[in-house]
């Protein structure tokens, strides 16, 4: 496959220093990065070495690569095995996890190493996700029972700088507390933040975990799951603005050309539908989030370090509900403003719009007990 014949390496091209955003796992990134680092190179993602230095994308479908698949899918997991690991552009090798014949591609693919029905499940459990950010991706992989290095899960350097500033803000008045007793350290938040969404161990937050009362074999697990509550919130507040774009140009977005009375009903209705189903996911979400606010009030409020820590460690199955729900709501956010960019007429002819608004509702599943899939 070269590189003209797929737009991926192309939009690809900038990722080279990048490990991943949520909707690309670039494996290829995080192993140069972590070429010193011993423990990323024992636990790896896949047993055959050649994988390790891919690229697996959450792709939307074009209509001819949904006719590979045996059941409609609007999007579905890419495994991209590049030309050259520095150079995205150049193209690569590729295969869609489910489609048709895809286990005899992929094992050509991989070659010829060891234990290929476990690279096999790794990837079906991958195409089980939503969303590849980092936090949901670790935590459904270990719930798998696949023992892989923490460094393959790092937020990436682009976002990282966006949420630093928020988590300062959010988590100020937990510092104030942790750290009266220390000199100096209270007054800079910027430090403590960089620690604390650091991928390592960091020694400033000793006062920290002092004050969460977590044990030492429980800091890491509880620090972590911390982090994905932050991030989570990150990422929504950052969507809020474009989801209500969606709530409100999705009853304004015009079609092009003609329309019959019975069509024009069937899509007032796809909207219609759509718009509950999101209002439901966003609900979910609040909810989840909702939660986490209260034991993290009774903490820096009253004082309630147990509650606190308690859900922190008690907390995986809410972690995947409310990282699935992100994702959800993500890539609707995102591709109805990539399908309608700014200044542009909000109008598309009614294949198009169709298919776009289908994705939407499949992917926020058929009934109120499908918003959110099952582990």
């Amino acid at each position: 496959m070269g590189k003209s014949s797929d737009r991926t390496f192309r939009s690809l091209r900038g990722l080279e220093k990048t490990a991943s955003t949520s909707r690309v796992l670039n494996l290829a990134a995080l192993s140069a990065r972590n070429a010193e680092n011993p423990e990323h190179q024992k636990n790896p993602f896949f047993v055959a070495s050649s994988l390790n230095g891919a690229v697996i994308v959450r792709h939307r479908l074009r209509d001819q690569e949904r006719e590979s698949f045996d059941r409609i899918r609007y999007t579905a997991t890419k495994l991209i095995i590049p030309f050259e690991r520095s150079d995205l552009g150049l193209g690569g090798r590729s295969v869609f996890v489910s489609e048709r014949g895809w286990l005899d591609a992929f094992e050509e693919l991989r070659g010829e190493a060891q234990d290929f029905p476990r690279d096999v499940a790794v990837l079906e459990a991958i195409d089980e996700l939503p969303s590849l950010d980092p936090f949901l991706l670790r935590e459904h992989m270990k719930r798998r029972g696949f023992d892989i290095s923490p460094s393959h899960f790092e937020i990436s350097a682009p976002d990282l700088a966006k949420m630093q500033r928020f988590v300062g803000t959010e988590i100020a008045k937990l510092i104030e507390l942790a750290y009266r007793d220390t000199d100096g350290q209270e007054g800079n938040i910027t430090r403590l933040v960089e620690a604390l969404l650091s991928a390592k161990t960091d020694d400033r937050l000793e006062p920290l975990r002092l004050t969460l009362r977590l044990e030492k074999e429980n800091y890491k697990e509880g620090i972590f799951a911390w982090k994905g509550f932050l991030y989570y919130k990150w990422v929504l507040n950052t969507l809020w603005a474009n989801l209500r774009d969606v709530f409100s140009e999705l009853g304004r977005v015009r079609v092009i050309g003609p329309i019959d009375s019975e069509t024009a009903g069937e899509l007032e209705a796809l909207k219609s539908r759509l718009r509950q189903k999101m209002e439901r996911q966003v609900k979910s979400v609040m909810s989840h989030l909702g939660v986490y606010d209260e034991v993290f009030s009774q903490l820096t409020v009253d004082g309630n370090a147990l509650a606190f820590r308690d859900f922190l460690l008690k907390s995986p199955e809410m972690f995947l509900s409310l990282g699935d729900g992100c994702g959800l709501v993500s890539h609707i956010a995102t591709y109805w403003r990539y399908q309608f960019p700014r200044g542009k007429p909000l109008a598309a002819n009614i294949v198009q719009l169709v298919d776009t608004l289908q994705d939407f509702e499949v992917s926020l599943g058929n009934d109120n007990h499908e918003t959110q899939p099952t582990y």
